[in-house]
């Protein structure tokens, strides 16, 4: 953000929308319990929707059931487009479609379903959350870290791996079909603490009673928030943050909750207060009308084992310099099972036809992106495994490529093709710990 040192007025929309988000933020930060009412107009103001739409363009995604996609209406125009939403929600005619319902593969062999809205509905949501989020960040906990402003998965496991050093015993938790399960009553309770604008409150009732459309055919959603929806990772913050206070409040003393999103862990210094910690968590769930997945939510003792955490492995080993056990984190099997998957679909047989240097512009940011995920824990020896996996591969197409011209590969060739072909690393010396 470009700020204007003669502390004029903000010019740009951009600028303008970040200034009305810290009003709220302040207002909200000065009364905890303060509820917010003439909320709705701002949601249609030009310069929120014009970040909503850039915000949402950003994000990218596919179209929703009505197949309108983004860059259809990128190349249309756009000012035309913001203004009909504008006079929709001004008028109070605004319905929201329902959303299509797709799935994605989960490293497990299951799929996860998603819920898509139209790219219309994805703008006026992006464009509420601007205005709502910074009314319940103001309340929301610290060591809360899933799709907030400032927060992150990295941050997240960090916390996680200093809390180890005392720590012993983890709650490792997992909310059973948690999106799908948010009871909209409660939810809509909840909201209400904080906003009282009539307006607000219909709107979001309006996403979440929308109906999800599959294979056709259109059915009610009585219960959840659909993932995809660009407003739901803020609806899931405040419905959990339920259990967030109820930690800080009255069960602090049995150990630390880190959450991000719906993945949480407890850590505690005594297999007591894992237990109890455990135990109250359910007794919290049931309050929330949600359920701990009874095979995945375990009590995990460090002396003994380890735990997975957004894509880490967390364990205890004794360190070499100090001789005392000390935590580690590295990524973890499934972490390491997606990335050989991908690796495997962009070197795959299929793409014999493919320039070397096309495969290396699509493979690039995905082993960047992984190594610079993991590159704060002990990952060397991962990142060297991956490495080899890598070389692997690439050697594997180029003997499948030579060989179908009935030629053979001389491996110092490829060995200095590689070196010089611009693919990115894993393993960087010096950018990730090992195993002390």
């Amino acid at each position: 953000m470009v700020h204007d040192m003669t502390g004029s007025y903000p010019t740009t929309p951009f600028e303008r929308s970040r200034q009305l988000q810290r009003r709220l933020y302040l207002a909200a930060k000065r009364s905890r319990n303060r509820r917010f009412h003439a909320l709705y107009d701002r949601i249609y103001r030009p310069d929120v929707l014009w970040r909503a739409w850039h915000e949402v363009k950003r994000n990218k995604g596919k179209p929703g059931i009505d197949g309108v996609t983004i860059e259809q209406l990128d190349s249309g125009d756009v000012h035309s487009f913001l203004d009909s939403i504008a006079e929709d929600l001004k008028a109070g005619t605004y319905r929201p479609k329902p959303v299509l319902r797709v799935y994605i593969p989960k490293p497990d062999g299951r799929k996860r379903p998603l819920g898509i809205p139209t790219v219309r509905d994805r703008v006026v949501q992006q464009a509420a959350k601007i205005v709502l989020e910074p009314i319940f960040e103001a309340n929301f906990q610290p060591d809360s870290y899933g799709f907030r402003p400032k927060k992150s998965a990295q941050q997240a496991v960090k916390t996680v791996k200093r809390s180890l050093v005392r720590g012993w015993h983890v709650v490792e938790a997992d909310i059973q079909g948690y999106y799908d399960a948010i009871d909209h009553a409660l939810l809509m309770q909840l909201l209400q603490r904080r906003i009282s604008d009539r307006r607000v409150l219909k709107l979001i009732k309006q996403w979440l009673k929308s109906g999800i459309v599959e294979d056709d055919r259109w059915r009610a959603s009585e219960t959840g928030a659909p993932q995809g929806g660009v407003i739901s990772p803020l609806l899931a913050n405040i419905y959990l943050h339920v259990l967030d206070m109820y930690w800080k409040e009255r069960y602090s003393k049995l150990g630390r909750l880190v959450r991000y999103a719906d993945d949480f862990v407890i850590i505690c210094q005594t297999k007591s207060q894992a237990v109890q910690a455990h135990a109250v968590t359910e007794q919290i769930m049931e309050r929330l009308e949600l359920t701990l997945h009874p095979e995945k939510t375990r009590i995990v003792n460090l002396g003994e084992t380890g735990f997975d955490f957004l894509g880490f492995h967390f364990h205890k080993m004794k360190s070499k310099t100090s001789g005392k056990m000390a935590p580690y984190m590295w990524p973890s099997q499934k972490a390491m099972k997606r990335i050989k998957s991908q690796i495997r679909v962009l070197t795959d047989r299929s793409q014999l036809g493919t320039l070397p240097e096309e495969i290396i512009t699509r493979m690039n940011p995905v082993i960047r992106g992984w190594r610079n995920y993991f590159r704060i824990g002990n990952s060397t020896k991962r990142f060297q495994t991956m490495d080899s996996f890598l070389v692997k591969r690439l050697l594997g197409l180029h003997r499948a490529k030579r060989k179908a011209k009935g030629r053979y590969i001389r491996i110092d060739h490829f060995s200095r093709w590689f070196e010089n072909c611009g693919v990115e690393r894993f393993y960087l010396p010096g950018t990730c710990g090992s195993h002390s």
